[in-house]
């Protein structure tokens, strides 16, 4: 199986401190990724470097085969980030026509997906209230809708489940397992470890920069049955720290 997202040997710093520190691993195509660490362990500097934000780096970063820089590359991106900033003045409709524009969508295909999008996160409903009114639960989903515009090959999530009630987790759970089995790869970042436990297929952990361990989730947990994923998570963090 062909992987989506390629990471070897990556080597990112900010002076004498290295923030990635020969950090490898591979995303198959098609499978839902969680990427876990504690705050400071280097998560964000590689989600930068996928979406070719990081311009200087040692190692190698593909995606789809491409290097992040290259436009083709980023055009089969979604992003959905931590704390997304929009124009509050404008409505969900008019977000989501903005980044399709951005996207050089025709505009007959992209009045129809922008349509199904607000109603996959359930937001068809309030489509022409200002985001300004908007919970921020409410914001989360329509970030959701505005990372999948360009009906990308593989979306990146920082936090997706922030500010989501339980039933609003649910469906998000369920639009990410929908979205995997078309075929999209999902590579996940959270704190989250109960919602990363209930929809990843495979999982990293990185502390200080570096690998601590990767594999699907079912072989990662295997052998510690009686734990659920945050107490390995902790345990596994606290042991790379000794």
């Amino acid at each position: 199986m062909e992987n989506a997202i390629e990471i070897k040997n990556l080597v990112v710093a900010y002076g004498p401190k290295r923030a990635l520190d020969g950090l490898s691993l591979s995303v198959e195509k098609g499978k839902i990724f969680g990427f876990l660490g504690p705050n400071g362990a280097g998560k964000s500097t590689a989600i930068k470097t996928l979406l070719g934000l990081v311009p200087f780096y040692s190692g190698d970063v593909r995606v789809h085969g491409l290097s992040p820089a290259d436009p083709r590359a980023r055009a089969r991106i979604g992003f959905l980030p931590e704390e997304a900033t929009y124009y509050r003045f404008l409505t969900p409709l008019e977000t989501l026509k903005f980044y399709g524009e951005i996207f050089s969508i025709p505009k007959a295909e992209l009045k129809t997906r922008i349509e199904k999008l607000l109603t996959l996160v359930g937001l068809f409903d309030v489509r022409n209230k200002p985001i300004r009114t908007f919970s921020k639960g409410m914001a989360q989903k329509l970030s959701l809708a505005q990372a999948l515009v360009n009906d990308p090959q593989t979306l990146i999530l920082d936090e997706p489940a922030s500010g989501l009630d339980p039933l609003a987790r649910a469906d998000l759970r369920r639009i990410l397992h929908d979205l995997r089995n078309q075929g999209k790869t999902i590579f996940f970042s959270s704190h989250e470890l109960s919602e990363a436990e209930l929809v990843c297929d495979s999982i990293a952990i990185l502390e200080a920069g570096r690998l601590v361990l990767s594999g699907s989730l079912k072989e990662v947990l295997g052998d510690h049955r009686d734990k659920n994923l945050e107490r390995f998570f902790i345990e596994t963090v606290e042991a790379a720290r000794k």
